[in-house]
């Protein structure tokens, strides 16, 4: 089994920073996109950055220029730098990864129990 455990989540003014992390734990032989994603209330869960195992990286068009999505393959760690948070940042954030336990295993998605963002005055 896989486990993903976030943390970095908290309570921050508007214009403020946070960084999440997640790492990856358990049988893994390889992990290949991992990413993170956000669901605040009332609302579907929604992709907010990937990043595959090369590095290289997508985002959701509303944190362009203020979120950064980046891993650290060694430690199966993933991060996500929130600059300039604003209000509709607070969600819940989850940690993703599509990973594979074996060389013959078929890849499968694994998620983090969530951490949260609030963004307020």
């Amino acid at each position: 089994q896989v486990q993903l455990v976030e943390s970095g989540g908290g309570l921050v003014q508007p214009g403020g920073s946070l960084r999440l992390s997640c790492a990856a734990s358990g049988n893994i032989f390889i992990i290949n996109t991992m990413g993170w994603y956000r669901q605040a209330p009332g609302k579907q869960r929604e992709v907010v950055a990937s990043i595959t195992r090369g590095g290289s990286a997508t985002y959701e068009e509303s944190v362009k220029g203020r979120f950064t999505i980046s891993r650290d393959n060694a430690k199966n760690t993933v991060y996500l730098q929130m600059n300039n948070l604003k209000p509709e940042d607070t969600a819940v954030y989850y940690c993703n990864a599509i990973v594979a336990v074996s060389r013959t295993s078929t890849m499968s998605t694994s998620w983090g129990q969530g951490t949260q963002v609030s963004v307020s005055s």
